[in-house]
């Protein structure tokens, strides 16, 4: 039914559309007709030999994969907190969050929030606020905001960052608890997050939770000119539109970041930034203790709550569901799936590989979840990352403040997943109080 980036499962196999059937499209399409063919005058068995050299890499990019893979493996990564010469943790934390910041080239000038409540609901154990605030002076960001009737206020706040999927049509909406919530988005709900809605969930526990769309999702998803109506208004539109509205979004993707770039600014920065802001007015709710805040998402989500956590250090533990592996090695054949222009970042892995970020999130607290099942990322990969942030929090001198988890299971966040995260948050921004 979902057919997406992030590897999901469907009736137990895999639903995906890849960049290479993406490509192969574009082929039947005509519109890589220019594209240049061997001429007759070719020696055709130097060219066998060539397109078969290339099959036998196993990669997704046949003969130029072992160029590409030696620039990733030359990287000294030369900002990494494991290095001998770096050893006082606050300096190198300041030197490195401020290069991963130069490289989302994108810092929009700062502007007041002002929300604007459109909607305020009783939903029994919570309170639900659905608003707009502004991250940036071009930019106004629609959210939900629970607040919990039975907790002391003020209570911990946590940001839910809500995934991927494939699914463009609801992004906050894919974490919170809707009435008359349309079947697909259920099914959605049942297959990557065992039909919870986390943000929900947490708000029930006791904390003041944020949500925002993610640039591209939901009420900020592409529509052009010529969609029909029905495309304004997802309730009504039918199953097939639906699949038909997520096929082209995961499609123009590469066009929007190409837009993006040629308008000098990167999608993560966007992303990030917008992220970043919703910290800052979640922090200046009254019924927020500013002190103890979280971060949990899976996907994209996880993707993004670990780097929340690296670059705000108001984030006082953050929870990364599904997104963590070494880069290198995805190089191979992991690209196709995992690494799409939202999240990355130019040029970083010269300086720092994903597991070093976990460095800028110590002395505070992070735990992260893979699948073994999942096939966004290779095993070798995840196993390299886990290792490096045990390393890193070791360095910091507060090995037990970072947990990874590798679970048997698919690219998902499961009861069982969600029950360790509750408690991850709950020990640190509730039971053992402030890191």
């Amino acid at each position: 039914m979902f057919r997406h980036l992030e590897g999901s499962r469907v009736n137990g196999e895999q639903a995906s559309v890849s960049r290479r059937q993406f490509c192969q499209w574009l082929g039947g399409s005509g519109l890589l007709a220019g594209a240049s063919v061997p001429s007759a005058t070719v020696d055709l068995r130097l060219f066998k030999q060539s397109t078969m050299a290339a099959g036998q890499t196993g990669s997704h990019i046949g003969s130029l994969y072992p160029f590409v893979q030696k620039q990733a493996d030359r990287s000294r990564l030369e900002l990494s907190f494991l290095r001998s010469e770096f050893r006082n943790l606050d300096t190198w934390q300041k030197n490195a969050r401020a290069n991963v910041l130069e490289h989302l080239f994108y810092a929009p000038p700062p502007v007041s929030p002002a929300p604007e409540v459109i909607g305020r609901a009783d939903r029994g154990d919570y309170v639900e606020e659905y608003l707009t605030f502004q991250t940036t002076p071009d930019l106004r960001v629609p959210a939900y905001v629970l607040i919990p009737k039975k907790a002391k206020l003020p209570a911990p706040g946590i940001v839910v960052l809500h995934c991927h999927g494939g699914f463009y049509l609801w992004g906050k909406e894919k974490v919170v608890e809707i009435e008359d919530e349309p079947l697909v988005l259920s099914e959605f709900k049942q297959q990557l997050y065992d039909g919870k809605s986390i943000a929900t969930e947490l708000a029930r526990r006791g904390y003041v939770v944020i949500t925002i769309d993610m640039l591209y999702w939901g009420e900020r998803r592409m529509l052009l000119d010529d969609d029909p109506p029905s495309y304004r208004d997802p309730r009504r539109m039918t199953k097939d539109e639906i699949a038909t509205f997520n096929r082209r979004s995961q499609q123009a993707e590469q066009l929007v970041a190409r837009s993006l770039f040629a308008a000098g600014i990167t999608w993560p920065g966007v992303m990030l930034w917008d992220d970043l802001r919703t910290v800052d007015y979640l922090a200046g709710r009254p019924e927020v203790d500013a002190r103890r805040l979280g971060c949990v998402g899976l996907s994209v989500g996880g993707y993004r709550s670990f780097l929340l956590a690296a670059l705000d250090q108001r984030i006082k533990v953050a929870v990364d569901v599904g997104w963590m592996s070494s880069l290198a090695s995805h190089l191979r054949r992991h690209v196709i799936n995992s690494i799409g222009l939202t999240f990355h970042i130019n040029g970083l892995y010269r300086y720092l590989d994903l597991p070093d970020l976990a460095a800028l999130i110590a002395p505070r607290s992070v735990l992260v979840i893979n699948g073994s099942r999942d096939q966004l990322f290779p095993a070798e990969g995840v196993d390299a990352a886990f290792k490096k942030i045990d390393r890193c929090f070791r360095k910091a001198g507060v090995p037990d403040r970072q947990r990874c988890r590798l679970y048997d299971a698919p690219h998902q966040f499961n009861a069982q997943m969600q029950t360790e995260a509750w408690e991850w948050i709950g020990r640190w921004l509730y039971t053992r109080g402030t890191p």
